[in-house]
């Protein structure tokens, strides 16, 4: 088998591989923390897309002329991880998903998160700039590791240290106990009062939810009743279907068009950002830059904030204000046409604010999208749903770099090409000295390779945020119900 089978079918089955671990991953910890969903989804994003810096301080220090070495350890640890984890790490309900310590919990990440990412910042502009001993690169990944499994302090300390009093395993199956067969015995009252509720949420008016508390109380009352009486006389159809933040399936999500505009919002936002991500190289050489390694590591470090800080952003925006959390997508959809702008532009500088806002931008879809869609169709069928979101991603890179950049910065390549070959003797030899005539793919250079593609994405940028406003008005009584017991 030639060598580039061999590649396609490794990433095949490395990419796939990938999928199964993000599922696990994002389902479990949702299931686990259903009250900081913005919070987890963040966090558990953030670190897998710094993954690639990390693994590559972590080549910097086992650096061999064997490369088999290095690609065997990335084929083997993580499989090594979910092996050692899978007795530790299970599903838990009740009040262990909920702890008074969480919010400090969550502060103690968070600020971890921020040290790690300031601390490879630094630690990549000193190897660019200074020529390190491996002795100090060994320390550096020493201090590396520590902060990456200084997290770990949390469940050890809650596990021997905390005084929060919970009830002993026998209690806890007693307990479990008569939790089932009250709600095997109770199956048949509850079934239809959801129902019903589910049927007032969509026939009451929207001046009820204005009224104080008692008096909306009692008009919801009045139209349950209402309903009871008619679909006991069989005047009304009770549906069975779900509603807007129960439990969906795939297939039951995918005829509601809250989940298409949410598909359609991911793959303008993600799919320009992708773009940028995959074309760092020729946009910073265009501009002028020998060396994209410093862009391609600062875009990774923001894409880590961008996360981190989608999630906890659009916590603070359901918690408190009970509002869609799509609106914080539709500010970083907002910062990510700017930053396409500022591309188009290639004013001095705008390299560095480009990469940023659009790091940002893009790193915030994968914190808000996934927890706003557990909380619109539900945890039950999450992990389908979840890898069918994806699909945005790389439907939106081949829209926009496929077809867009692409073509445009080889159409201005070619011009320059045709440009300079005008300009000179047409001697073949001198030609081929000018690089006109060599083998390899035409470079184009200057801010014209990527005005048009820039200034078209951060028109979609645009649009992406208007679908994201859609979205949060159409979705923004089901987060009052949600949440109107949390905010303050």
């Amino acid at each position: 088998m030639d060598a580039n089978p061999q590649m396609c079918v490794l990433i095949f089955v490395g990419t796939n591989g990938e999928t199964y671990f993000n599922t696990t991953s994002l389902v479990t910890c949702i299931q686990n923390f259903p009250k900081s969903r913005g919070p987890t989804v963040g966090i558990l994003k953030g670190f897998a897309g710094l993954s690639s810096a990390i693994l590559t301080q972590l080549y910097a220090v086992l650096h061999t002329p064997d490369h088999a070495t290095l690609v065997f350890m990335v084929a083997v640890g993580p499989s090594l991880v979910a092996l050692g984890l899978m007795f530790v790490i299970r599903p838990v309900g009740g009040h262990r998903q909920v702890r008074p310590s969480d919010k400090n919990s969550f502060m103690f990440i968070y600020s971890i998160c921020l040290l790690l990412a300031s601390y490879l910042v630094g630690v990549m502009l000193v190897q660019d700039f200074l020529n390190l001993s491996d002795n100090v690169v060994t320390s550096l990944t020493v201090i590396l590791f520590i902060l990456l499994i200084s997290p770990i302090a949390i469940p050890v300390t809650l596990s021997f240290f905390s005084k929060t009093e919970y009830p002993s395993p026998t209690e806890e199956a007693l307990l479990s106990e008569a939790l089932k067969g009250e709600a095997s015995t109770s199956q048949e009252k509850e079934d239809q009062p959801e129902l019903i509720l589910s049927e007032v949420e969509e026939e009451k008016s929207k001046e009820i939810d204005s009224l104080p508390p008692s008096e909306r109380r009692r008009r919801i009352a009045d139209l349950q009743a209402k309903l009871v009486q008619a679909a006991a006389r069989g005047g009304v159809r009770i549906r069975s279907r779900p509603h807007r933040g129960e439990n969906f399936t795939l297939m039951q999500a995918l005829v509601k068009a809250d989940f298409w505009l949410i598909w359609l919002s991911l793959l303008l936002g993600s799919g320009s950002g992708l773009t940028v991500i995959d074309n760092l190289g020729q946009m910073s050489q265009a501009a002028g830059f020998q060396d994209a390694h410093n862009f391609v590591s600062l875009t990774s470090i923001w894409n880590f904030l961008g996360r981190v800080g989608g999630g906890y952003f659009s916590e603070i925006i359901v918690r408190e204000r009970a509002y869609p959390r799509h609106i914080a997508l539709a500010l970083a959809q907002i910062l990510m046409a700017a930053g396409h702008f500022l591309f188009a532009m290639a004013w001095p500088g705008t390299m560095y604010m480009g990469t940023f806002l659009v790091g940002l931008g893009y790193g915030a879809h994968w914190a808000i999208v996934p927890a706003a869609v557990s909380e619109l169709f539900g945890v039950k069928h999450f992990g389908a749903m979840y890898n069918f979101l994806t699909v945005a991603n790389p439907t939106g890179s081949l829209i926009f770099s496929g077809l867009i950049a692409s073509n445009f910065y080889d159409y201005e390549a070619e011009k320059q090409a045709h440009r300079h070959q005008s300009s000179v003797l047409p001697s073949p030899r001198l030609l081929h000295g000018l690089g006109l005539l060599s083998d390899g793919p035409l470079k184009c250079e200057g801010a014209v390779c990527f005005v048009v593609s820039s200034l078209i994405m951060s028109v979609f940028c645009v649009m992406g945020a208007g679908l994201s406003l859609l979205i949060v008005h159409r979705t923004k009584r089901v987060y009052s119900r949600l949440y109107r017991s949390s905010v303050r």
